[in-house]
């Protein structure tokens, strides 16, 4: 046996390996509140529900970095927020609504209340200085016209109050889905109507598959009833009419929401005042 170390063979080392308890899995993060929660509904739905502007006026303002949400700026379109979140338009914005106008057009029959069709003008053809009602105290500008579009439709054969606006705000107000604003129309009619016909009228139509909302319906004199609606289905006069077996001859509109026809000539405007709101 050799008993020299420097013979001996190297004892091989062993290697102790701990056990490391494997770290838990971290806890999947909140999602951040406020202008980029994803839980949240998009700012620029939020905005138009809240009357604050169109949706597209919406996505022009985030993009030029004119919103605030809870106080921070929001500048990337499809951005959510919370649904109670603050949300603010800067100066510039209000600025650019406050010039933003809004008229108010006798339309004549033979015109159509949106685009061209058929051969006819819409009725914006009709809105220029010269057919300005007199005593405006509002002078015509050129840039009135610039985007202006109807709020609200009023078919070629009638005739009455149209809107004709540059704000989103107003036009969400008289038109979108959850619009609560009153029409009032008078309608010269021909034909019978009994008490079933009238009760008829006022709630129990469908147009389309669909039941109409309530209405007011009642005579104004022997041949014209008035009508006060909350909603603005083509032709749904002319069509509900014809369910009780009436043939309408005349159709003007005289109100929308509290802004009144008055004594506005036919295929004259003027301008909705400060002091006038739907």
């Amino acid at each position: 046996m050799n008993d020299n170390p420097a013979q001996r063979p190297a004892r091989p080392k062993i290697r102790v390996v701990k056990k490391v308890a494997a770290a838990p899995a971290p806890a999947a993060a909140a999602p951040p509140a406020g202008p980029a929660d994803p839980r949240g509904e998009r700012v620029s739905k939020l905005m138009a529900e809240r009357g604050l502007c169109s949706r597209r006026e919406a996505d022009a303002y985030i993009e030029r970095g004119l919103v605030f949400v809870d106080g921070e700026r929001v500048t990337q379109l499809g951005t959510r927020a919370a649904p109670d979140a603050a949300i603010t338009l800067a100066g510039e914005a209000k600025a650019q609504q406050a010039r933003q106008a809004t008229l108010l057009l006798h339309k004549p029959i033979g015109y159509v209340s949106g685009q061209a069709e058929d051969g006819h003008q819409p009725a914006v053809v009709l809105v220029g200085p010269r057919s300005q009602m007199d005593g405006d105290p509002q002078r015509f500008q050129p840039g009135c016209l610039k985007g202006l579009a109807p709020a609200g439709r009023l078919d070629i054969d009638s005739t009455g109050l149209l809107i004709l606006t540059q704000d989103g705000r107003v036009a969400r107000q008289l038109i979108g889905d959850d619009s609560d604003v009153e029409k009032e129309y008078l309608v010269r009619v021909e034909g019978s109507l009994d008490a079933r016909g009238l009760a008829l009228l006022n709630h129990g139509l469908a147009l389309d598959g669909k039941a109409l909302r309530p209405a007011q319906v009642g005579w104004q004199n022997e041949d014209q009833l008035r009508f006060v609606l909350k909603e603005g289905k083509k032709r749904q006069i002319r069509r509900m009419c014809e369910l009780v077996g009436l043939k309408v001859t005349g159709l003007k509109r005289v109100r929308i929401g509290r802004v009144k026809l008055g004594d506005l000539p036919v295929g004259q405007w003027r301008y909705l005042r400060e002091d006038e709101k739907f």
